[in-house]
Parts: structure tokens; sequence; C-alpha cells
């Protein structure tokens, strides 16, 4: 099973693809997508839609895993982050995979077995299941394919 893991955003999206085979997780792809910050929302949402359709078109995943929305100190912010996920999810149904969320403390949970644990112990537990010889950067792109490991173990 191949799995897209997607870290929302508006201004930048981590993005991060792994295969769960047999019980064998491997790293197969990850990266950042970004969109101009003076760009209208409309115009930002249709680039991530593309993005992820374009994504899903080249890569096939057969489940898509999101993280969920987190409280923001920021009501914009959080509403625009809040419009990315409706994209991506919206794109996910509409290309037929099995999509699930996660919360944060699911992942952290999930790869390090306690809910509050750094951003640097995720990190290093990603690279330890996957036999990573270098740290994925950026961070969002971590986080994108620490999701897909989530869910990687979910459906074990």
């Amino acid at each position: 099973m191949k799995i897209l893991g997607i870290d929302p955003g508006i201004g930048r999206l981590g993005w991060g693809i792994v295969s769960h085979d047999k019980g064998v997780d491997s790293y197969i792809d990850s990266g950042c997508f970004e969109t101009q910050a003076n760009s209208d929302l409309p115009e930002r949402l249709l680039k991530i839609h593309d993005f992820i359709q374009n994504l899903i078109n080249l890569h096939t995943p057969d489940a898509l895993a999101v993280e969920s929305l987190f409280f923001e100190k920021n009501v914009k912010t959080a509403i625009d982050v809040a419009a990315a996920r409706g994209v991506i999810l919206l794109v996910g149904q509409q290309s037929g995979l099995a999509i699930s969320q996660y919360t944060p403390l699911q992942v952290k949970s999930s790869l390090t077995g306690y809910g509050q644990a750094e951003k640097s112990q995720v990190e290093f537990m990603v690279g330890k299941i996957l036999h990573l010889k270098e740290k994925i950067k950026p961070d969002d792109a971590a986080d994108a394919v620490a999701i897909a490991l989530t869910h990687a173990f979910r459906v074990r």
C-alpha cells in the first residue's frame, strides 16, 4: 500500500509518501509546496488542488493521511488552513483514495509512544523506522512522512 501523508498549510504544505508492504515501511518521496502570501485565497486553494491532484496522478497512492487541525491562535490562519484541508480532502475523495485524519497527538503517540513528544523525537523515529541516512527536510515534509507512517501503523 502506498500512503500519501499531508501536513496541511496555506502558505506551505508538507507532503510525504511511504510504502507499507507486508509490515515493512519504506520511504518513497517527500517535499513542500508553497503558495505566494500575497495571492488571493481562492487562487492559493486552486494551486493546492492542482498540486495534490498532480501528486496523486504521479505517485498513485492507495491512501491519503491528513493531519487534523489543532487550535490555532491566529483565527484567520486557522480558517485558511481549514480551507486548504477541505481542498485536500476533496481531491482525495474525488481520486477514490481511502482517507484518514490524525491529530498531532496521535502522530506523536504512534511514532514515539508519547503524545507530548518533541518534534526532534518524532523526526528521529521517522529516520529510524525508515532506515534513512539523512534527516528529511524541511520540517513540513518530515511531518507529512510521520503522518503517512501513522496511517501505516494503524492499518497493520
